[in-house]
């Protein structure tokens, strides 16, 4: 379904019509030959009419929330018409369009690309995305299409060359069996396209899911070595049991196969992307072999799989834009992306992923740096960083705590579980956001991919369906919170059966964290992160640390006079407790040196979720599986 309504091409500034999208779709050949030399290639065919045209190149990417079409890294844009160039014109304040002239007795434009695959292991599609054995193809990198057009209109007939001994996955159907390393793929709309990413490999494996359940589901690895997709059984059951759990939790699935196309490689950016009929993961090579980074990593593929019914299914109405070209409006991503990171993590806890214990750990570490050192909350809103999302994904890193950035994940879980628990409490048990989900997410019953949009209205009264309360209130109440402490902490302490709590001692989700990345997590008590290297990641804003002229990027260079080590750092602040001395750091700040002093006495400080007494455990409820 689209918001919008189809405006006839031929109306649209003298530009030239697509021929007919049954009769003559666009053919886009994809070529990944030369994948590990980090360059991609394509040829087009458009099939158009005489005249003015424009095409564009996809700009604002679903699932990215911004303008993140990798324009930067397109090379070799050549069109020519029987044989004949074609001169393209950029235009001069859209940089991803191109205003050309058709030649008279054309009927297609041939158009070459190349994709340079060169971006840096950070971001997102755009980042870096092959390695010497792997390659994750996202198809709007290589691809043109004429302006104004809907993009469930635009029909493409896709096929790719992948390099000798490779294998792919992909929720795309293949004609027939490969022709060598050639694959040919049926028709489909171009969103369809953009929305079905490829992962092949020279080390792939193809694992069949939960094999009783209908639609078919599939897990699709790409390692940089054999013994990077040589997962264990127990981790494939997990997986066969979120499958099943999703099932349950949905009452609908919305696409006619679906495949987990996870890429375990340290050469590429390491982020999850979601899509109707599919996942792009993206872990480090390690991650299903080392159960560390199993854990670690847990929320990963029940996140994007969630976002199938929370994202694509259903989806906010200022998100569901009809083409590639419209700016997007994500002032509903705190439920887009906070339900999902709620129902991710209960997922994740419910097919045995993470222990009850580890969801616990985990939600405390999020509640604690929410609730207490987010200064940034004093002056913008949950709602604010929701609605400038598309900045706030390329922010991060110093002083963070004090700018906030995409917080409708992690708050968006907190509210999300706040309401969980306020049906709860209302219903005396009966009823849950099991309910509001089956309902809102399972609307229409099974169906192939489509888009139901949604409005915070709706939302509402999704919620007063499930039980009557003055849930638009509620809602602004949290949304416009300008308060230093989290609203929705305090509302989970009343109803979870468990409440934040501080101590000496990390917890599990802390100490894995701190293993995995060699960062000091001191921001609860002297109000510092600090990499393994002594270099100051971010100091909180009002903490001791900053009010003692600390600043972010600094580096210390020893602690109570002994070169620093992290271990050091936990020991100073260990034995500062009580009547213990100050802490003494040397610092270099920019080739200049200085001597900060922390007078700091409470010992180490970590958020802990614990259990009260004679209180209902409505949170253990929650983490119960709802399949055997």
């Amino acid at each position: 379904m689209s918001l919008f309504r189809l405006v006839p091409l031929a109306a649209l500034c003298g530009c030239a019509v697509v021929a007919s999208a049954q009769t003559a779709p666009i053919a886009l050949a994809v070529d990944l030959t030369d994948a590990p030399r980090k360059i991609l290639h394509a040829t087009e065919t458009i099939p158009v009419q005489p005249g003015p045209m424009t095409l564009v190149y996809p700009k604002w990417i679903p699932g990215e929330h911004g303008p993140t079409g990798p324009i930067d890294n397109q090379a070799g844009f050549v069109i020519t018409a029987n044989g004949q160039p074609v001169k393209w014109e950029r235009d001069k304040v859209d940089m991803y369009a191109y205003h050309i002239t058709v030649p008279a007795g054309a009927s297609n434009l041939d158009v070459k690309m190349d994709f340079l695959a060169t971006a840096a292991a950070q971001g997102f599609s755009a980042g870096a995305s092959t390695s010497a054995n792997l390659a994750l193809l996202s198809w709007n990198e290589l691809l043109v299409y004429p302006d104004g057009a809907k993009a469930s209109d635009v029909m493409i007939t896709p096929s790719l060359k992948v390099p000798s001994g490779w294998n792919f996955g992909t929720a795309l159907e293949a004609t027939s069996k490969p022709q060598g390393n050639n694959i040919g793929f049926k028709t489909v709309s171009l969103e369809q396209l953009i929305d079905s990413p490829v992962l092949a490999g020279r080390w792939f494996r193809e694992i069949p899911l939960a094999p009783e359940v209908s639609p078919k589901h599939f897990l699709d690895l790409a390692g940089d070595g054999p013994e990077d997709i040589d997962l264990s059984q127990e981790h494939i059951d997990q997986f066969s049991k979120l499958v099943r759990e999703t099932g349950a939790l949905y009452k609908s699935r919305h696409y006619a196969s679906y495949h987990f196309l996870v890429t375990l490689s340290d050469q590429v950016s390491h982020f999850g992307l979601e899509h109707h009929q599919s996942s792009d993961d993206r872990v480090g090579e390690k991650t299903f072999v080392d159960d560390n980074q199993f854990i670690a990593n847990g929320l990963l593929l029940p996140h994007e799989f969630t976002h199938s019914w929370n994202g694509k299914y259903r989806r906010p109405a200022g998100l569901a834009t009809d083409n590639y070209q419209k700016p997007m409006e994500g002032d509903l991503l705190w439920v887009y992306e906070g339900l999902t990171e709620y129902l991710g993590d209960i997922l994740a806890a419910r097919c045995g992923i993470w222990a009850p214990s580890v969801y616990r750990d985990r939600l405390a570490t999020v509640a604690g740096y929410l609730n207490d050192a987010r200064p940034g909350r004093t002056w913008r809103d949950l709602q604010d960083t929701a609605t400038m999302a598309q900045v706030l994904y390329s922010t991060g890193g110093s002083y963070d705590n004090f700018r906030r950035d995409t917080d409708y994940y992690d708050e968006g879980e907190l509210l999300w579980l706040e309401i969980d628990l306020t049906i709860r409490e209302k219903t005396n048990g009966k009823k849950n956001i099991d309910d509001f989900t089956a309902a809102f997410h399972g609307f229409g019953g099974n169906t192939g991919p489509k888009v139901v949009p949604y409005t915070f209205e709706d939302v509402v009264a999704g919620l007063n369906a499930v039980v009557p309360n003055d849930w638009a209130g509620f809602l602004h109440q949290r949304l416009d919170s300008n308060e230093f402490h989290a609203p929705e902490v305090a509302g989970i302490a009343a109803l979870s059966g468990y409440k934040l709590t501080y101590t000496d001692k990390q917890n599990y989700w802390e100490q894995l964290t701190e293993s995995q990345t060699g960062t000091v997590y001191a921001q609860f008590s002297l109000g510092l992160l600090v990499g393994g290297d002594g270099r100051v990641g971010d100091v909180i804003v009002g903490s001791l640390a900053d009010k003692a002229g600390f600043g972010p990027g600094m580096h210390i260079l020893a602690v109570n006079g002994r070169a620093f080590t992290g271990g050091l750092l936990h020991a100073a602040i260990k034995e500062a407790t009580g009547k213990g001395p100050a802490i003494e750091f040397i610092v270099e700040n920019t080739g200049y040196y200085k001597v900060i002093r922390l007078d700091y006495h409470d010992g180490e400080k970590y958020p802990q979720m614990e259990r009260v007494s004679g209180t209902p455990a409505r949170m253990d409820d929650i983490l119960q599986p709802m399949t055997k």
